[in-house]
């Protein structure tokens, strides 16, 4: 339920009170008021969420019309008292209107918005260079980087070419700082490899696109809910934002010091992924909420310009996903290894003279020329039938997990280290 203040000229308050009450807005006053220009009259109205367009459209056939909306959930009650838990259930989401001034309003200030990103790209690289995970998911709190995300969602949906270009524009400047200021700090401090956290960033898995989606939509969701019907803080939808963002901007700095080439084309995939992941979801959860191009009060929009939008949206993220799938592995390396990980499984228990205890799948250091090494430390136990010695169990599995993971096409150079751990 949404409070309106609106204010007509002398003798249309009658009007305007008419015209809620067929939108069923609930305890109507109105009442003579002295405005800038003269006698005025007020009229106070509660109406549900999802009517106000609707009645701001139907309002503005009055002359001198001003509105004040309130953005925040009211209970407005009415006799019989015993109806009261009726009349406070609101569910109803935002009105296209306010989802789209709301996220006007969040755009701030130039000077806060690059000082927290400022903020965000020293604490996350702290947390690269020091491996410490804690600090990444500090790093997420404070990042700005959703606000301009989502207004990108609203601009695509709204076909508001202004607001999409003011978006893109933010969203850029914020990622460009992250990563100068992660460079600098790396050269300042005299880095010389990539710590182990900034590699395990870097490995991406073959199903990355769905976090940017899932974080559009949950973004979209969170900002067309009413007060009372998110189950979701606003702080919890940023940090959805901000995990694909965040990291690998600062790692995008972190390895160009390096010249770790294929970690910078890991985090800048991942920041160009994530934009459009984030700008189709909100957008398409947008739509079905109501924003279109037109609305009450709101003329910018264009519907080539939102069709475009969605559009190229698609074919960017199409285009990084089949390279994503035809770059093996670089670009897969998280799920690569889980692959590999099964076959090695697979190659032990299949041999009948041992067992799998456990296996160690990763890739190494991504800069190595010429080859992409696949890491494979393997324990096993020897089944107690077995005859084989140590040595020839291990000479066995590693020449069968080579051959295996060579035959399947992984495209990798595995090196294997099989341990035979022996029962007491």
């Amino acid at each position: 339920m949404r409070l309106l203040l609106i204010q007509v000229p002398q003798g249309k308050g009658d009007k305007v009170l008419e015209l809620a009450g067929q939108y069923d807005g609930m305890n109507l006053a109105t009442f003579e008021a002295q405005g800038k220009d003269g006698p005025v009259d007020l009229a106070i109205v509660h109406v549900s969420n999802d009517k106000v367009e609707l009645l701001l459209d139907e309002l503005q056939q009055l002359p001198e019309l001003h509105v004040t909306l309130i953005p925040r959930g009211v209970i407005a009650l009415k006799p019989p008292a015993s109806a009261a838990p009726q009349q406070v259930v609101d569910v109803n989401p935002r009105s296209p209107l306010e989802i789209f001034l709301s996220g006007l309003q969040s755009i701030g200030s130039w000077k806060g918005y690059l000082g927290y990103a400022a903020a965000t790209s020293v604490v996350v690289w702290v947390g690269l260079f020091t491996n410490t995970t804690y600090l990444l998911t500090a790093s997420m709190l404070i990042a700005p980087f959703a606000g301009p995300a989502m207004n990108a969602a609203v601009a695509s949906a709204r076909g508001d070419w202004v607001l999409l270009y003011r978006s893109l524009l933010r969203y850029f400047a914020a990622l460009a700082l992250t990563i100068i200021i992660a460079a600098l700090l790396s050269l300042a401090l005299d880095q010389e490899i990539a710590t182990s956290l900034m590699i395990s960033i870097s490995q991406l898995s073959s199903v990355s696109v769905l976090l940017p989606l899932v974080a559009g939509a949950a973004g979209a969701l969170n900002l067309v809910q009413s007060d009372r019907n998110s189950l979701v803080v606003g702080a919890a939808i940023g940090m959805l934002v901000s995990v694909s963002l965040a990291p690998p901007a600062a790692l995008v700095g972190m390895a160009a010091t390096l010249s770790e080439w294929a970690l910078v084309k890991s985090g800048l995939f991942v920041l160009f992924q994530t934009l459009v992941g984030i700008n189709l979801a909100g957008a398409i959860v947008f739509r079905l909420y109501g924003l279109t191009p037109k609305g009450v009060r709101y003329e910018r929009g264009e519907a080539w310009i939102s069709v475009t939008s969605l559009l190229v949206t698609v074919i960017i993220l199409a285009g990084l996903t089949t390279w994503q799938l035809w770059t093996q592995p670089e670009l897969q390396r998280s799920s690569r290894a889980q692959r590999a990980a099964a076959e090695v499984q697979q190659v032990v228990n299949q041999t009948g003279f041992a067992k799998l205890v456990e296996a160690n799948v990763r890739f190494t250091r991504a800069d190595i020329q010429g080859q992409n090494t696949l890491l494979i430390i393997v324990y096993v136990q020897r089944e107690a039938n077995a005859s084989l010695s140590a040595e020839a169990i291990r000479q066995d599995l590693t020449q069968r997990i080579q051959s295996t993971l060579l035959a399947q096409g992984f495209d990798v150079t595995p090196l294997v280290d099989v341990i035979v751990l022996e029962t007491p």
